[in-house]
């Protein structure tokens, strides 16, 4: 499958805007190599931490930005609005620098088999420690493994909106937990789910590559008793009602999803929504609170947040 490989020039002040200027139009994971690191360490501000040694070789004096996009009619006029967006950076007072933004054509195959080098295990809550299937990894005392290789799609699953995810899956699952993760992506979550002990998962996307690639990364991790994946939206393919619900999507889904969810959730279930920008979290709030949600924590990391509410009492803040 050929993917395009967006680059962006850019200043360390605008960073964390280019990333999100990315995020926006769908990038799951993004690298950054920023030449203020002393080491010219390449990271993650999606899904991947790696070094690249060839930044070494040809640095350049600023930030430079990468994420990847599948190959698809709207992608010229995705790329132009990337364009127009940095372009806007200097309005909201930051240095764009260059501003140049380049695309390469690169092979799934040989972008994973590059990446290889650089993908290591990583611990993304108290218990849960995510390796790519070629690492060889020894638990520690109460760590539970997930296997999952990274991918341009999704990315290996250490992005802070599912690092929060994670953590609050820790909180709250149960031996008799029933869980619902809508927007399931790699699957991570729900395998997540099962690891912490949780009784019944059902992971729904409406994408037919997600749904493909929880189903294979829940075979590989030998959650399938436990895990079932279906296409389609919460409404048409869900029955009951969960324990626990996690999004990890994007603010405008969640408030949409807020008008409804509560009919898929128990008396004490808590609804566990993730991807939201921190420019978004009091518009999330406020419609969660209109429909008659109590907020019971407000997680941050990065330029994300992670509202936990359940259904009912008093709204305020934990």
């Amino acid at each position: 499958m050929k993917w395009i490989e967006v680059k962006i020039k850019t200043t360390t002040e605008a960073v964390e805007a280019v990333a999100n200027i990315l995020y926006e139009v769908g990038v799951d994971g993004v690298a950054i190599e920023d030449s203020n690191d002393s080491i010219f360490q390449e990271q993650a501000k999606g899904d991947w931490d790696y070094i690249d040694e060839s930044i070494l070789e040809n640095s350049y004096e600023g930030a430079i930005i990468k994420g990847y996009l599948p190959k698809s009619e709207e992608l010229l006029d995705i790329i132009e609005l990337i364009k127009q967006n940095v372009e806007r950076i200097p309005l909201f007072n930051l240095d764009k620098g260059l501003g140049e933004v380049t695309t390469t054509e690169v092979y799934e195959e040989d972008w994973a088999n590059e990446w290889k080098k650089y993908y290591k295990p990583k611990k993304i809550g108290n218990q849960i420690v995510i390796k790519p299937s070629w690492e060889m990894y020894e638990p520690k005392e109460n760590e539970l493994i997930i296997e999952l290789d990274p991918g341009m799609a999704f990315g290996t699953g250490t992005h802070e909106t599912t690092m929060m995810c994670v953590q609050n899956l820790e909180k709250y699952i149960s031996e008799n937990s029933l869980v619902f993760d809508i927007g399931c992506g790699s699957g991570i979550l729900s395998i997540v789910a099962a690891k912490l002990g949780a009784k019944e998962v059902l992971g729904v996307d409406l994408d037919q590559v997600a749904v493909d690639a929880s189903i294979r990364n829940v075979s590989d991790n030998k959650v399938a008793d436990t895990v079932e994946i279906k296409r389609g939206n919460l409404m048409d393919v869900v029955n009951g009602k969960a324990d626990i619900i996690v999004a990890n999507i994007m603010a405008d889904v969640i408030m949409g999803l807020s008008s409804y969810i509560s009919d898929f959730m128990k008396k004490d279930a808590v609804f566990i929504a993730s991807g939201i920008i921190l420019e978004k979290v009091d518009e999330v709030v406020a419609e969660l609170k209109k429909n008659k949600f109590e907020i019971i924590s407000i997680d941050r990391q990065g330029e994300w947040a992670a509202i936990v509410s359940k259904i009912g009492g008093d709204h305020h803040y934990a």
